[in-house]
Parts: structure tokens; C-alpha cells; sequence
């Protein structure tokens, strides 16, 4: 996959292509509420759903699991003198967060760290229009 990456901002490059992270609590998608997808800033690959978003306390968005498990993949992870999982989108190979196992016990315990900027918020009322019909379904109650 060819990676555009003249359309991201100075901070969406560094965390995607260069693994850096946001500052917590000041990004743009650790309060949102809002329902609907996450992609990746990069590729628009379909990530998270809000429905598996939850407040972690940690300052970026926090969310259970992926959508779909093969769109993220798992690395380790040793810099800053820590051992953690580091978790890339699948086709853009982008740097999105870490995964962590202090999530909610209920739903599997996994946290699932993501910087905003690594993100793409698109409300349900936009997910027609962005060509994520086929992700609806998932709201349907």
C-alpha cells in the first residue's frame, strides 16, 4: 500500500510513521462520546467502534477490542526501557498505540491505547456518506 501522508498534520506523522505518542488528555478523541467508527488516519482502514470505547482514566481513547482482529496487528515492543505490545494498523503498517490487560474484566480485559491522532473519528450519520455502510449493522440494537 502506497502511504499519502501529505494530508496528515506534523503530529499525525510523527505517531504513525515514527511511533511517537500524544500528549495525554489533550488529543482530540479521549472524551468523544460520539457514535461510530474509528479508522486509521492513514489508510482508512476500519479500526474501533464506540461501542467498545470506555474511559480508562489513561487520557487517550481506550477501547476493548478492534472491530475486526485482523486490522490491527501486535509487536512487541522494548523502548523506554519497558516491555509492552505495541499495536499497528494491519494494511498501513501505522503506529496507533499499545495494548494493555487492564481493561474491563467483562469485556476480555484488554485495553486497547490508541492515539487520536492515529485516528479518524466518522459519526454514524457520516458513515454512508464516508462508504462505511457495510459497519451499520453494528448499531442496530
Amino acid at each position: 500500500m502506497e502511504k499519502n501522508l501529505s494530508k496528515l498534520t506534523p503530529l499525525q506523522v510523527q505517531v504513525t510513521q515514527h511511533n511517537a505518542t500524544e500528549a495525554p488528555f489533550k488529543n482530540e478523541y479521549y472524551n468523544n462520546h460520539e457514535t461510530g467508527i474509528y479508522v486509521d488516519i492513514v489508510s482508512g482502514e476500519v479500526l474501533f467502534s464506540s461501542l467498545d470505547k470506555f474511559d480508562s482514566g489513561c487520557g487517550w481513547p481506550s477501547f476493548t477490542r478492534p472491530i475486526q482482529a485482523k486490522a490491527v496487528m501486535e509487536k512487541k515492543d522494548i523502548s523506554h526501557f519497558m516491555v509492552r505490545t505495541e499495536v499497528r494498523s494491519t494494511s498501513a503498517d501505522s503506529h496507533l498505540g499499545h495494548l494493555f490487560t487492564d481493561g474491563p474484566r467483562d469485556k476480555g480485559g484488554l485495553r486497547y491505547c490508541i492515539n487520536s491522532a492515529s485516528l479518524r473519528f466518522i459519526p454514524i450519520s457520516e458513515m454512508k456518506k464516508e462508504g462505511y455502510s457495510e459497519y451499520l449493522n453494528l448499531f442496530d440494537s
